[in-house]
């Protein structure tokens, strides 16, 4: 029985591994560090990826329980799901303090904190790309 409960916790260990093994995905986690709460919109922009890439990558970190999602009229938006002190919380806070060290990942919170501020900018243009929150 023991042994049983060893082998599920080893699976939930693996496919979290294997998620962060996806550098679109560890992308998206470290977007979602950095600010409570995205469109899914957000993340296209940034990362540069077409809506059902980022929906893909998004709804495999859901059914990990990594995000939960919220629907706003047609757009979607997510933020981390995970629990205070729980191992994925450290995790995440462990992930968080490695890619804080490198050049790659902050230009990439550069580049979400420009989006946010040219979205901001440009939300009551006509000519607005994104219209979403």
């Amino acid at each position: 029985m023991r042994l049983s409960g060893y082998i599920i916790y080893m699976k939930t260990e693996a496919r979290l591994f294997k998620s962060l093994a996806d550098e679109t995905r560890l992308k998206i986690l470290w977007l979602l560090m950095a600010k409570e709460e995205l469109c899914v919109c957000d993340i296209m922009g940034v990362l540069g990826i077409t809506q059902s890439k980022a929906s893909r990558h998004l709804r495999y970190l859901y059914h990990l329980g990594w995000v939960n999602d919220r629907r706003e009229g047609v757009w979607m938006n997510y933020r981390l799901s995970v629990a205070p002190g729980s191992a994925e919380d450290k995790q995440l806070k462990l992930l968080a303090e490695i890619l804080d060290s490198s050049p790659e990942a902050r230009a990439l919170k550069e580049r979400l904190e420009q989006w946010l501020s040219d979205k901001a900018e440009t939300r009551d243009n006509t000519a607005v790309a994104c219209k979403c929150s």
